[in-house]
Order: structure tokens, then sequence, then C-alpha cells
């Protein structure tokens, strides 16, 4: 008996999977399952739910077969009849199967081949959502696949449309939208126009892969630079670094793996045409390229062209840098509303603070007065010994009170016995200064417990009791920002809120350390792994001749000397051993 023709004859079957296939651009196999899948509801409603039916269609000819699958189970199967549970569908119990066949054992399948049907007017649109949601299921995973591996290249497309400034943008095989944020301002686009965009992320959504374009984005710029410098396509120039503000302006870091090239006169070419050629393609956008280098101070140096730099003081801990210009180069070196200070930072990824050399200069004498006077009312020395200690580098009272002694007497003008007396005001001075700070702590109430956690010293032990944190658990409770402060907006103004140890300048890092060590000290969370010491690191610390050696005390080949021969005099003063005092 013949079984095609459920809503087609054959031909016409295959005919439409390959017209869908062909115009979704997806495996004509996935067209054929879904149909397979429609047909298999059908008759399911057909037939009855109960039943297991299977559907396959043959890719070449075209023809259908339905069949009843039949799986014989063990009479103590997994479900109740009595309790009134439902078999699942297409199972026999092993004793029914037996009634029809004596042979029958578990496992064995029957098969029965039904006849076709026409479908319903239910069936159709059934069928009609099992095929359309497959095929779009199929579309949307082979255009994930498709531009999953295309992220940081440049695609072209037409317009398709614009909502809410977030332009639609047909790519052939999919589309991508760009967001108002990703595109240069004041650049306005018309349904059919031709776009050039850059993809910055494809991500698989529930809706369907979701292709995000950008105009603004600094890899746009760089891959525009490689379709028109030969040399950066081929590698020969990289592109280490790049900043934007789209529209407006932007700063690009090259350099040249050959030192026969120059980098910017590559980038620039004969008379600016290959800069001119990406300028227009960005709307106008002013770019500064400039040479990259692996010295920090001179990528910062350079990242702040045109304005001349006097100098350039680095502080790795906090990642920001210090910057001296000439004071008719201030207004240079920020730029209008800081757009050259702020492209610089967001290129060399350093904090830039600029300031004047007479700004500098007056900073400089307010500390030397500041720290002179601190020396002066807790050395209780004159002004002059005062000053000396400035010059020579000591910022602060413990660094008079902990450094070696002999430092302090190298200074001019002083001997062993006037550091000794100096460092020996400096001790009593923080001895009492810390009594104080113990005084009004248990004043406050502030438990000792708190004391004992890593980084909690008694001017912020005070400062916590003042803020009303007095416990280990109150300390446990808070966040970072109650620490350091936070912004908030008031009235459509940002206004500071001062944290509790805002006057310590704490650190993120730092201040979320100090409340992750007091949850683990109440038991909240488990301390966190210790970092491993980095050996690499740990041997380029180590000198030369500390590493002949095999430590770090051995400065030298002297004072190697100098320590065998004082083990040789410990052990030439030592006590005889027992048995010759008893032979004696």
């Amino acid at each position: 008996m013949s079984l095609t023709g459920i809503s087609a004859n054959r031909l016409e079957l295959l005919q439409i999977a390959e017209a869908v296939a062909r115009e979704k651009s997806i495996d004509k196999e996935i067209v054929i399952e879904a149909i397979e899948e429609a047909i298999q509801k059908g008759a399911r409603a057909r037939y009855g739910a109960e039943h297991d039916i299977r559907v396959n269609i043959d890719p070449k000819t075209g023809e259908t077969l339905i069949k009843r699958v039949v799986t014989v189970v063990a009479d103590d199967a997994a479900w109740d009849e009595e309790a009134g549970e439902e078999a699942p569908p297409g199972v026999m119990r092993l004793a029914e199967a037996k009634r029809n066949d004596p042979k029958a054992y578990v496992g064995q399948v029957f098969e029965e081949i039904l006849p076709p049907f026409e479908f319903g007017r239910v069936q159709t649109q059934m069928a009609r959502q099992v095929v359309t949601g497959k095929v779009r299921e199929a579309e949307r995973e082979r255009q994930y696949e498709e531009f999953k591996d295309r992220v940081g290249e440049i695609i072209s497309g037409a317009v398709k449309r614009v909502e809410y400034g977030n332009v639609v943008v047909d790519l052939g095989r999919g589309e991508g939208i760009m967001r108002r944020d990703q595109s240069i301002p004041r650049e306005n686009f018309n349904i059919g126009d031709r776009v050039r965009c850059y993809i910055y992320d494809v991500r698989r959504e529930a809706k369907g892969p979701q292709i995000l374009l950008s105009r603004a984005h600094g890899g746009f710029m760089a891959k525009l630079f490689a379709q028109e410098v030969p040399e950066v396509y081929d590698g020969v120039i990289e592109i280490r670094a790049v900043a934007r503000d789209p529209g407006s302006r932007a700063k690009m870091a090259v350099v040249s793996n050959d030192s026969s090239i120059d980098p910017v006169g590559a980038c620039v070419g004969m008379r600016g045409s290959r800069v001119q050629a990406v300028v227009a393609e960005l709307q106008g956008e002013k770019i500064d390229i400039i040479q990259w280098s692996p010295d920090e101070p001179t990528f910062i140096v350079n990242a702040l062209a045109p304005a001349e730099v006097s100098k350039v003081v680095l502080d790795e801990e906090d990642e920001r840098v210090e910057v001296v210009v000439p004071d008719e180069q201030l207004s240079l070196a920020i730029g209008r509303r800081g757009q050259n200070v702020r492209l610089a930072s967001q290129l060399t990824g350093w904090q830039i603070d600029i300031m004047t050399e007479s700004q500098e200069s007056e900073r400089r004498q307010r500390e030397f007065a500041e720290r002179t006077a601190l020396f002066q009312e807790a050395l209780d020395v004159d002004e002059v010994i005062a000053q000396l200690l400035v010059t020579e580098g000591f910022a602060t009272v413990e660094d008079v009170a902990y450094v070696e002694t002999a430092e302090v007497a190298s200074i001019e003008g002083f001997d062993e016995d006037t550091a000794e007396e100096i460092q020996a005001r400096a001790r009593d001075f923080l001895d009492r200064e810390a009594a104080e700070y113990d005084a009004k702590r248990k004043a406050l109430g502030v438990e000792d417990g708190l004391l004992e956690i890593t980084g909690v010293t008694l001017p912020i032990a005070v400062a916590l009791g003042e803020g009303e944190v007095k416990t280990v658990e109150d300390l446990a409770d808070l966040t970072p920002d109650d620490l350091r402060g936070w912004y908030e907006n008031r009235n459509g103004e940002r206004v500071r809120e001062n944290g509790i140890l805002e006057s310590f300048g704490l650190e993120p890092a730092d201040a979320e350390a100090l409340i992750v060590r007091a949850r683990v000290a109440m038991g909240w969370i488990e301390a966190p792994p210790e970092p491993e010491p980095d050996l690499e690191d740990l041997a380029a610390e180590l000198t030369e001749e500390e590493m002949v050696f095999g430590r770090a005390g051995a400065a030298s080949p002297a004072a190697a000397e100098a320590e065998v021969e004082g083990e040789a005099e410990v052990e030439a003063d030592a006590p005889a051993p027992a048995e010759d005092a008893d032979e004696n």
C-alpha cells in the first residue's frame, strides 16, 4: 500500500524542503526532520497520544512512512495502574504481550504500519507551528555559528531600520544592531544607506543571536588603518593601543617591528593620504598617531603630545602618574574639557594628574614646611635640624624612629650620639601617641579584638570607633564604600559622602581586604588561599652576588666573609663540651 500524500505528494514534499533550506540557508535534513516531527504530532492527535508513533521521510524519494512502535517491558515496570498512573507511551507489559505472542520477551519491539491520513485544520496549524519553530531555531543557530568567529572584523551592510537611535543593519545572512552609544555622534542614517561597522560581540540569546556592531569602538579605527596601511595589515607595524572620543578626537599608539620603518610616518602616508581616508570614514575625527614605547614615562610623555612635559613621577602601586608641565602648557596638556589628558589616560592605562611647575613648587614648599614643623614638635629640635631631616628624605616620625642609626648619623653635622638621641625622642613620641590613641579607643568602647585584624592600627581603630564601628562584627557588616566614601545624586548634583576611613586614603582593594579579614574572623567565610610566590619575581629581586651565595643576607663577598668570621668567634667563645670538663 502506498503511503504517500500526507498533505503533498513525494515530489512536492522534497521541493518544499529544498526551497525552505535554500531560503533560510540551513541544511535540507533539518527541514525534513521538522516535517517529520510535525507529521508525528498530527498522527498522535489522530490515533491517540498514548501511542509511540514515529515518522520517517526518505530524503531521496520523499516516501513517508508512519508506524506505531510498541516495546515490551517487565511486569514489574515502574508504574502502578491500580494507583491511576498512566503507562509511558508505546510500552506493553510482558504478560499482555504473551497473550498476543507466546514468544514475546522483554525488550522486544513490535512495529505496525499506519495508513496515511489527511490533516485537518487543527493538525495543519500545529504542523505549521512545529515546522516554523524548528526552521527558525536552525536559522538562529546558523547565524550564531557564522558570526561568532567574526568578532573583531569590519563588515558592510545596509540600514534596515532606525529605532530610537538604534540602527538595525542587514548583513545579508543576518541582522546586526548598532546601539546609539556605539555610533558616532551627529551621524544620521537613512533606510537603505550602506554602512561599515565593527563586530565587537556576538551573543547567544533566547530570541536569537545578537550581533552587536559599533562605529565608536577603538577596534574599528584600528581595522580601518589595517585596510589603508599595508604595513599594519602585514604585521610589520603594530597598533598597541587606541583611545577615542568618537567624532571628535582619537589617539593611537603604534610601534614598528622593523627599525627601518617609521611607524608614525607609514600610518600618516604621503601628504596624509592614508590617515585622511580613515578620518573621512570617521566623520572628520582628528587622529593623533604617537610612537609607543615600552618605557612608561616616555610613553606617557608621547601620549600627552602636543603638550610639552617637564617631569613625570610614577606611583606604580596606585597606578597613578603625576605630570608636571610648564605654566603656559597647562591648557594644551589638559585639552578642551579635559579631552587630551583623558585620552592619554585611556591610551596608557595610567591615571594622570596634571600640574604646572609653579603648582609643584608651591606644593613642595608647603610639604617641606609641614614636615619641618612636625619634626620640630615631635622631636623637640630646632628648625635647622628638622630641615636637615626633611632634606634627607624623611617624611614621617616613623621613618626617623625605625631607620638604621647609621643612616641618620650619615647626615652632615650629625654624629652617632646625635642620631641615637633623635631616634630615642622619635620612639618616645610614637609611644606617647600610641598611648593617647589607645586611651581614646577604650573611651570610645572599641573592643581589643578589632586590633587583631591585620591592617587595623590604633589610629584606624579610633576612626572606626568614632564611626560607631566598635566590634569585629560591626566591621564585617560594612562595605568598602562605607570605609572609603561614595557619590550620590541629589537634586541632579553629584555629592560626595565621606567614608569612616576617608582621611586614610584607603585603596578599594585595601578596604575590601579589611572587611574580608573581619568576616573570616567571624567565621562567616573561609579565608581565601594565599597566592603562591612567583619564583621569577623572587629571583629578579636577588642581586647576582646574592644568588651566588644562595641567600639574600650575604650582600657581598666581604659581608659573607665577615659573617663567617663572626660565627667562628662565637664557636671559640663557646664553653667546652661536658666530656672535656669532666676530664679536667
